[in-house]
């Protein structure tokens, strides 16, 4: 694991949600909310999908570690790149200022030291990235939708339906997209 990396903001969308269009193609994206870690123009983009839980805790797959309640935290499937690691984040909701804060990269003391601190920490086999512009490119082709982070990101009952709950939040526009069919030829 790297060192404890606090995301702060390096571009435009870093600390947004990226919701997968109902059009999105890509098997690993479909029906995805993508929290946006960092974000660069020339660099790329990096975050973890917070709507695909593993089914799986921590100690189910660090079993030989002594973990405390670390080893009860929910690991979620964050990407279709490097899937064969484990990383930590911590979630907290900023109540003043209206924003979700990630810290990224933690090591297992520091996902700990999180949890006694009360921030949502979760594991993530996986991230999801973008080298530079090609994010920039799959929004102008509306493959993503942006919006801003919301409290239900933390608070929904079932992690797996946080893309149609967030669409809802959205307005009557988009909650009509979230009623879609995943096929659209079941149209």
């Amino acid at each position: 694991m790297a060192s404890n990396k606090q995301s702060e903001p390096t571009g435009p969308l870093t600390g947004t949600l990226l919701l997968a269009s109902p059009v999105m193609n890509d098997p690993n994206f479909a029906r995805s909310v993508v929290f946006m870690a960092a974000h660069s123009l020339k660099e790329g983009a990096f975050g973890y999908i917070l709507n695909r839980p593993l089914e799986q805790r921590v100690g189910d797959l660090l079993p030989d570690q002594d973990l405390g309640t670390l080893g009860g935290v929910p690991v979620f499937i964050g990407g279709p790149v490097a899937t064969d690691k484990l990383a930590f984040a911590a979630l907290h909701w900023n109540k003043r200022k209206g924003t979700l804060r990630c810290q990224t990269h933690l090591s297992v003391p520091d996902a700990i030291q999180a949890l006694k601190l009360g921030h949502d920490v979760r594991g993530f086999v996986g991230y999801s990235g973008w080298t530079g512009g090609q994010l920039e490119n799959e929004i102008k082709r509306r493959s993503w939708i942006t919006t801003r982070p919301r409290p239900l990101v933390l608070t929904v009952d079932k992690p797996a339906g946080l893309w149609s709950a967030i669409l809802h939040d959205m307005g009557p526009m988009f909650g009509l997209m979230a009623g879609m069919p995943e096929n659209l030829r079941w149209n």
